[in-house]
């Protein structure tokens, strides 16, 4: 094949791009609720993302792929001419990366997964025909940004009810959120680890039974939980600080859940966001290795490591705009509303992944928020914000589908 390694050049330095638009928008949403709930910093949401993005791209990234790379369109039209599938994962890849780039800028939280499947779209549409578009997958994709939402803000308006009645509400806040918070943090440690190992570590060949796998999740829990008892024995109360907010120490108490499920939420996210950054890497690379368009391609170790490495530069280098927007000006977030609107999000994000669907990340986190803010009244909820949030997510489709048509002229017109 003519230009072959210009091409994997070019896939290569444009799966970084998108994936540090990933980084520089999507982690932001990860990261926004611990941050703006002021239970971690700036500096050590960058740490964590770092490792447990990481961890969770190149240990579980495996499976939405599949579904971003070749359930979308029908490529099998393009088995004479594989260099148009080449142009339009280029093509795709540069779109989505432009439009993250402008949004992160303007602090709007967009969805990588919405930019990446509407320049798919837009290349499908122009270089092979509107019927090779697989418009049935494609609705139950938009089907699964409508229900993530929901699902999420549900999870999380009970999450954070149940914090009111256990905790919260009760004559002896301290005394409960010691007893209880260990609990919730055994919740977050199992949900992660279990579907984990039931969808994540699949390319990994571990071979685990069911009950092995609940049996591994509930000892690492288990353990996670007493590591954080540990450290929630120690928090002492301070009566001078109560004095000004009569829940300072209890929030103390959630900001140390509020570390377990920010490391929950950065793997979860890096498992499934992933994907938008190295399907088309994926793609590209198949097609230049086996000089055809096939239908089933392994993802490289290589390309998880790129996709890795990219989304956490994103997120070191330009986070902050979309963190400061998520994390305090949707709803007014504490460490105990936080927790809630991110095991609530981390929950629906890790199950989607484990079924191959390609939910937003952005979508699932402001639907959790609003849950969290909606259990305190409609009135908590800066909706001139949430307006703001919504029209940039419908336009990014359309966007997505207009910057990919452009850059596949430009490609071939170079290259054809």
């Amino acid at each position: 094949m003519d230009h072959a390694l210009i091409y994997l050049a070019l896939a290569a330095v444009f799966g970084l791009f998108m994936a540090w638009g990933i980084g520089a928008n999507d982690v932001a949403n990860a990261m926004a609720t611990s941050v703006g709930s002021r239970a971690i910093t700036i500096k050590q949401a960058v740490i964590i993302a770092a490792v447990f993005e990481f961890a969770g791209a190149v240990l579980a990234g495996g499976e939405v792929t599949k579904t971003i790379r070749k359930g979308i369109i029908d490529a099998s039209s393009l088995a004479e001419t594989p260099e148009t599938l080449i142009y339009g994962m280029l093509a795709s890849l540069l779109a989505a990366g432009v439009w993250l780039l402008i949004a992160s800028w303007r602090g709007w939280p967009v969805s990588t997964t919405h930019s990446i499947i509407g320049a798919i779209i837009g290349f499908a549409i122009a270089g092979i025909g509107f019927e090779s578009v697989a418009w049935g997958k494609v609705g139950g994709i938009v089907l699964s940004w409508v229900v993530s939402p929901l699902l999420a803000g549900t999870l999380s308006f009970m999450l954070f009810n149940s914090v009111q009645w256990l905790i919260l509400s009760r004559s002896d806040p301290l005394v409960r959120a010691k007893r209880y918070v260990p609990f919730y943090i055994f919740l977050a440690a199992f949900v992660m680890s279990l579907v984990t190992l039931f969808k994540g570590l699949k390319h990994l060949a571990l071979d685990l039974s069911t009950g092995q796998s609940y049996l591994i999740a509930i000892i690492f829990a288990t353990v996670i939980a007493l590591i954080g008892k540990v450290f929630i024995d120690r928090i002492e109360p301070n009566r001078k600080a109560e004095k000004r907010s009569h829940y300072f120490t209890v929030e103390r108490v959630f900001a140390v859940l509020m570390v377990i499920t920010a490391c929950g939420m950065a793997f979860a996210h890096g498992s499934n966001d992933v994907a938008n950054a190295i399907g088309p890497v994926a793609a590209v690379f198949s097609i230049v290795q086996e000089g055809e368009v096939g239908q089933a391609s392994s993802v490289s170790i290589w390309i998880l490591l790129l996709g890795g490495l990219g989304i956490v530069v994103g997120l070191a280098t330009y986070g902050r705009h979309v963190i400061a927007t998520v994390g305090r000006k949707i709803t007014h977030l504490t460490p105990s509303r936080g927790f809630a609107a991110e095991l609530g999000a981390a929950t629906t994000i890790v199950l989607a992944s484990s079924t191959g669907i390609p939910i937003s990340t952005t979508h699932t986190l402001v639907g959790a928020i609003l849950g969290v803010g909606m259990a305190r009244g409609i009135s908590a909820i800066d909706l001139s914000v949430v307006g703001r949030i919504f029209v940039s997510w419908i336009i990014t489709i359309p966007i997505g589908g207009t910057l990919a048509i452009i850059f596949f002229y430009i490609l071939k017109f170079i290259f054809g």
